[in-house]
């Protein structure tokens, strides 16, 4: 399977901290790690080059831009005004011109709550909506995946202790098998978000529907008890 790693400009404290790490061992492993707008800058300041830079970089200052121009290998330009944003040319680029078929997304949440809606809603519509399977949004606390019409298996993953299921469109016959909280035959025309669901021990979670746009949402707590006096 093609990977690739892709950092967005959100706010780099959402990150996980280990994701330097990560990129890292990516970059030793051949997986390619793209980037657009300020995230190419973020990138380099951790000392990774990308192999993919996209934006119309309205948000760097010139020599910040000569230092991406400077470093990376394939940069893709576009326009401040257009119809698609910086991350949405981005992926599309990854999947149609690179063939890559996973890719881990950090810097699309945190900041902006448009941004960030923006960067969900960008994968109901064409034409990233067909690759929306293929994307994995990854923050400091939650890990965010589309599902398509049909059995989905979800598995435990030791980081996380939640996993939440959300309807973004009508869905039509929703059934989550497994859980702590099952649901059977569910049908709504409005978006509905099932949360702090949970795993039973190390068993899968099945989740089934026959129409519509739904994610889950594997997530857990940065320290819940922070604000407490001790």
């Amino acid at each position: 399977m093609k990977k690739a790693i892709a950092v967005l400009g959100g706010p780099t404290e959402n990150w996980p901290p280990n994701l330097k790490e990560k990129l890292v061992k990516a970059k030793n492993s051949g997986i390619m790690i793209a980037s657009s707008d300020r995230g190419s800058l973020f990138l380099l300041e951790l000392g990774i080059i990308p192999d993919l830079a996209m934006g119309d970089f309205d948000s760097l200052r010139d020599f910040e831009l000569g230092q991406i121009e400077k470093s990376v290998a394939d940069i893709r330009y576009a326009p401040p005004a257009k119809d698609e944003t910086d991350s949405e040319l981005l992926l599309l680029t990854l999947f149609e011109d690179y063939q890559i078929e996973q890719v881990d997304l950090y810097g699309a949440t945190g900041g902006r709550l448009d941004h960030f809606f923006v960067n969900i809603f960008t994968f109901l519509n064409p034409p990233l909506a067909k690759y929306n399977d293929r994307i994995r949004i990854i923050d400091q606390q939650n890990l965010i995946l589309f599902l398509k019409p049909r059995m989905n298996s979800l598995f435990p993953i030791l980081s996380y202790s939640y996993l939440g299921l959300a309807n973004l469109t009508p869905v039509k016959n929703l059934n989550i098998i497994g859980a702590k909280y099952p649901l059977k035959s569910f049908n709504t025309t409005v978006p509905h978000m099932f949360s702090s669901n949970e795993f039973i021990g190390q068993n899968k979670i099945e989740v089934s529907f026959d129409k519509g746009e739904v994610i889950a949402i594997y997530s857990c707590d940065k320290d819940r008890f922070s604000n407490i006096a001790k």
